[in-house]
Order: structure tokens, then C-alpha cells, then sequence
């Protein structure tokens, strides 16, 4: 009965051990925008919000409204701090929050913009 007990206690002990680990997740791919290209929130910024139809949920019942004419004004300064993507409330949701699944072309196009100023361009 001893052997048996041993027995249990050192598989349940090792399965234990064995069992706990952290999943390796695969870094995601850095997308560096070049730095002599212009990032334009029109031109850039604006077609990201279209693409992934934001305004469907951020209208005039839920901020920031993204509603066509209203998505600069909406986010600066409110939700963006222009050169300082760090306390940017609209990256840091959409970064560490995974909002939407943004591809990482388009958070790295918003992230670019934000650190350039955050013009109305």
C-alpha cells in the first residue's frame, strides 16, 4: 500500500510540474513607417476608422465619435496627446486591448501619427 502511495505522490508531483508552463506567444511583426513619409491623419488615420466601420459604435451616443467630420475633433486632445503615444488614450486601447484586432500596419500608421504631432493634416 506504501509503494502505491509513493507511487501516486511522486506521478502527481511530477505532472505538476510538468503541467504548469506559460504559452510562448509569437512576437508580432514590428512595422516601421519610414520617417521621410508623410503620415497624414486624412490621408492615413481617417481610412483605418472607415475600414474597420468604428463609427458603427463610436457615433454621437458613444465616444469618441468617429463619425465622418467629427474624428479629429473627437480625439484631440481628449483621447490623443500629441508626440506622446504613451498616455494617447486611443493607442493605449487600442494596443494593449487588442480593440477590434487592428493590424499592426494600422497601429503602427496611428502610433506614427500621434508621435509626429497629431496633426490635422
Amino acid at each position: 500500500m506504501k509503494k502505491i502511495i509513493k507511487m501516486v505522490l511522486a506521478s502527481s508531483i511530477t505532472l505538476l510540474c510538468f503541467s504548469c508552463y506559460y504559452d510562448e506567444f509569437p512576437a508580432e511583426e514590428a512595422v516601421i513607417i519610414d520617417p521621410a513619409e508623410e503620415v497624414l491623419f486624412s490621408k492615413d488615420i481617417i481610412p483605418i476608422f472607415e475600414s474597420y466601420n468604428c463609427a458603427q459604435c463610436h457615433n454621437a451616443s458613444r465616444d469618441p465619435d468617429l463619425r465622418a467630420g467629427n474624428e479629429y475633433t473627437s480625439l484631440v486632445p481628449t483621447y490623443v496627446v500629441a508626440n506622446n503615444v504613451s498616455t494617447s488614450r486611443l493607442y493605449i486601447q487600442l494596443a494593449i486591448n487588442k480593440h477590434r484586432e487592428l493590424d499592426a500596419t494600422s497601429l503602427a500608421l496611428i502610433k506614427e501619427w500621434i508621435n509626429r504631432g497629431a496633426l490635422r493634416n
